[in-house]
């Protein structure tokens, strides 16, 4: 009943209530029946998939996603992995000839036996044959009658996959000996929406989905445990941790298989994972969610991951009060995959980690299920939504739960990477899409780091307590809505009253950095005049505060004119003195300081470091002097 109610809510949250401002998503409704044969690393399915065309416009033809073609030698992924600079250092194989370092394509060299496939075959639309054509890791489809705006269609189809060497987040036999990490593993309806469909090929960059309802039954060795997205129907059944308190699960010698059967309500996917040797912890979480964890049972595992569970409810609790509710009533930390990634109610990491990562990684991932999994924006072109924003929430997380005590500021590595990236002079946008980026460098500090600074400094801009705002608002207003960066700058807007396209703009548009300085300071008849200078292309509203020699200080506020809007005081207690308002064109501003030279001990641009300057240096007067131990002598 719980998840019926779940669902009605959910429906009519998607479909009616945006219907207002002319919104609009399609929907989809799966069945699947799949069995996994353990042996041969091989399974076969049946797909049910009801199709609501919410869209305005007639569709001809749809698209799947068939992510484990990926998988397999000449594959663009494969491809992608020889001729990128800086491979995934997972995906390759790393050798040296004659003193220099070499890498394969780890897909390159698969057999048959090891390779990843998935075959759709039987493709019916409303019990007539649809025309299909594979294309990559893309299943076209010419259907055999266009579905209307508003209109319903039913497709079914028989699949038949293989799981791959384990290469990339899905696979068998993990580095930690995992059994199945059994994610992109079915053929996944591809997102079409008011910017036309999303049938990117599968290369090696993230997801987007259509939301709906998965129905899925899986048959498997009755030896393996399962977890994964969904909740188990039929867990008085199955056993192992899932049943209710007080039941005790018998399962006959004579029965070879087990069908696990889940249930995951409005969800843009469905993800699982399997092993024999999986220990199942259950804990407590807030809000009478349930948290799962399924880990191998190694002696070097258990007492991290039994330390982690508290810390797991205590983030979801952190996430809950700074975002927003989760919305489901599981969620599960699952050992599998290749690193940290997250999926519907649940994510699979690495588990053969210090207590700290362990930690880390759960925050991270779980922090996903807020904006990439309840907001879900298109991972693909806007990477750095998705990844900026749960860095953010999550290191401010960390900083809560498991608080470092060499850290000062949460953030710091997010500075130090951008600063990096910016001065290699290799920095793109960050509108470039995923696969675009020429480097994985590149695309991990746009995505992670700047994406996670483009909040900082909002705080910066807008002031922190509108962030905060700003956030619960954009979670509150678009959950479930597959948000664009504009719908959040307007969402900030709304809340801070203030313009901020110029933000938006020269921030994840362009390759524009922010350099103010100092550009002189000097008397004025027993006053003291400041001269300073924007340097850099990007345009920012400053912070200046002087320190006296009293100890006393003074802060003042230049806004930019095209923000129109300042923020509330950042320093309370301290007096502020504005200035007028910056416009970009004009390098430099003058302003004047009520007291003589004499008296002033500091002056600095942006005091808390918030702003990415990438030129720190002129931030500050009189000018720091050079640390000389850094100095390499010849």
């Amino acid at each position: 009943m719980k998840q019926l109610f779940l669902l009605s809510v959910f429906s009519v949250f998607c479909i009616s209530a945006k219907a207002q401002n002319g919104y609009w998503q399609q929907h989809v409704d799966y069945k699947m029946d799949v069995n996994m044969d353990v042996k041969t690393y091989q399974y076969k399915g049946k797909q049910e998939l009801v199709y609501t065309n919410n869209s305005p416009d007639t569709l001809k033809r749809v698209f799947f996603h068939l992510y484990n073609n990926a998988f397999q030698p000449g594959s663009e992924m494969d491809i992608r992995l020889q001729t990128i600079v800086d491979p995934d250092k997972r995906m390759v194989k790393t050798s040296k000839s004659g003193g220099v370092e070499k890498t394969e394509s780890r897909i390159s060299s698969l057999k048959p036996n090891q390779i990843g496939y998935l075959n759709v075959t039987n493709f019916m639309q409303d019990g007539v044959s649809a025309t299909t054509t594979v294309v990559g890791t893309i299943l076209e489809v010419d259907l055999a009658k266009p579905i209307a705006p508003k209109g319903k269609t039913k497709f079914t189809l028989d699949f038949d996959g293989q799981v791959p060497e384990q290469i990339r987040r899905s696979g068998r036999n993990s580095s930690e000996g995992v059994a199945l990490s059994m994610t992109q593993w079915y053929p996944k309806m591809a997102e079409y929406d008011f910017e036309g469909w999303h049938a990117d090929p599968y290369i090696g960059r993230e997801f987007h989905g259509v939301w709906g309802n998965f129905d899925v039954k899986i048959t498997i060795d009755k030896k393996y445990i399962l977890g994964g997205s969904g909740y188990l129907q039929n867990k008085n059944e199955i056993g192992y941790g899932y049943q209710d308190q007080g039941v005790e699960v018998k399962i006959p010698r004579k029965v070879k298989t087990l069908t696990w059967h889940f249930n995951a309500p409005m969800v843009h996917d469905f993800s699982w994972a399997a092993d024999k040797d999986y220990i199942h912890d259950v804990y407590p979480g807030p809000n009478n969610v349930e948290l799962h964890f399924l880990y191998k049972d190694k002696a070097k595992l258990k007492e991290n991951w039994k330390k982690m569970q508290p810390k797991t409810a205590e983030l979801m609790d952190f996430f809950n009060k700074n975002v927003g509710p989760y919305p489901y009533k599981q969620y599960s930390v699952i050992q599998g995959g290749d690193g940290g990634m997250e999926y519907a109610m649940c994510t699979l990491i690495t588990g053969e980690r210090s207590y700290g990562s362990l930690v880390g990684v759960t925050a991270h991932e779980m922090a996903h299920s807020w904006f990439q999994h309840v907001l879900a924006t298109n991972e693909s072109k806007h990477g750095w939504m998705d990844e900026g924003f749960t860095s953010y929430i999550s290191d401010l997380a960390m900083a809560k739960v498991l608080p470092s005590k060499d850290e000062k500021n949460p953030f710091d590595s997010a500075y130090s990477n951008y600063f990096y990236m910016a001065k290699t002079g290799r920095e793109q946008p960050q509108t470039t899409h995923g696969d675009r980026f020429e480097e994985n460098m590149v695309y991990g500090i746009s995505s992670y780091s700047k994406g996670e600074l483009f909040l900082t400094q909002l705080g910066y801009i807008i002031g922190q307590e509108n962030l905060a705002k700003t956030l619960k608002r954009f979670y509150d207003d678009f959950k479930f809505k597959h948000p664009t960066p504009n719908d959040f700058k307007r969402t900030a807007e709304k809340v801070s009253g203030m313009n901020l396209d110029w933000y938006l703009i020269d921030w994840t548009q362009t390759t524009n950095t922010i350099d103010y300085g100092i550009k002189e300071v000097r008397d004025a008849d027993g006053k003291t005049e400041v001269v300073l200078q924007r340097i850099g292309r990007m345009p920012m509203p400053l912070d200046i505060m002087v320190t006296y020699v009293d100890g006393s200080k003074e802060s003042f506020y230049a806004p930019l004119q095209m923000m129109r809007g300042i923020k509330e005081n950042p320093y309370p207690g301290v007096k502020r003195t504005f200035l007028k308002g910056w416009d970009w064109a004009y390098p430099s501003l003058k302003f004047t300081i009520d007291k003589g030279m004499g008296t002033i001990s500091k002056i600095e641009i942006d005091p808390e470091n918030l702003m990415a300057d990438v030129k720190k240096d002129n931030n500050v007067y009189p000018a720091p002097i050079p640390d000389n131990s850094k100095i390499l002598k010849n």
